[in-house]
């Protein structure tokens, strides 16, 4: 692989889709080649698998059956879009991966986080970000949030307060993990404000990836 792989991640309402076009434009402006992708979804199946999974009419849906169709459109994006583009050389920024499947299925559904993470590395090929931006808030920012942007809730949106905060405390002990990983970058500013702080964690990144390619 000779690109470079960056993901988003953090609870509902957090920013990190408007961070990751921000982060695609910018990284345009420094003669990168970026692919915007989200998960899940990304490619034409996984787009279908997505429509499935936070379809609000499918809320008798099994927490397993919930995580193995996760993982199916994850394992279509990875081998038919973010393998390719990779060996492109292209950056590839993506809008949650298997950090969410943890996070969301492991510590919000209750299900066996060593079977998740088992499930990750087969539908992932292994193939880890080299930098992972965790944008975090409060619950009720981000349920302020819901309130302001007046749309309709997806299937796991409407989930119950406790079920979103079993993911934040998930995802903070997920980055506590993965320090070399995952940088946690306050999200409850303005826009601007969170991209300065994401721009400068991405910026922090690059530099040091260049370092290592000089040695």
């Amino acid at each position: 692989m000779t690109g470079l792989f960056i993901t988003l991640e953090g609870i509902d309402y957090c920013g990190k889709t408007t961070q990751a076009r921000k982060l695609t434009s910018y990284l345009k402006m420094k003669n990168h080649t970026p692919l915007l992708i989200r998960e899940p979804g990304g490619d034409r199946i996984s787009e279908k698998i997505r429509k499935i999974l936070l379809n609000e009419k499918n809320a008798g849906m099994t927490p397993m059956a919930e995580l193995l169709l996760y993982e199916a459109s994850r394992v279509q994006l990875v081998q038919r879009v973010i393998q390719p583009a990779l060996k492109q050389g292209k950056t590839v920024i993506c809008d949650r991966y298997s950090d969410s499947t943890l996070a969301y299925q492991g510590y919000g559904r209750g299900l066996d986080k060593k079977v998740i993470r088992y499930l990750n590395r087969i539908a992932t090929f292994r193939l880890s970000p080299d930098l992972t931006i965790l944008l975090d808030i409060p619950l009720a920012v981000s349920f302020e949030r819901r309130k302001k942007e007046k749309r309709r809730e997806d299937r796991l949106e409407k989930e119950n307060i406790d079920f979103h905060r079993k993911i934040r405390q998930g995802y903070l002990l997920i980055a506590r993990q993965n320090r070399k990983r995952i940088r946690i970058v306050n999200g409850t500013g303005d826009v601007d404000k969170t991209w300065q702080r994401v721009k400068r964690g991405v910026d922090s990144f690059l530099s040091k990836s260049a370092l290592s390619v000089k040695k």
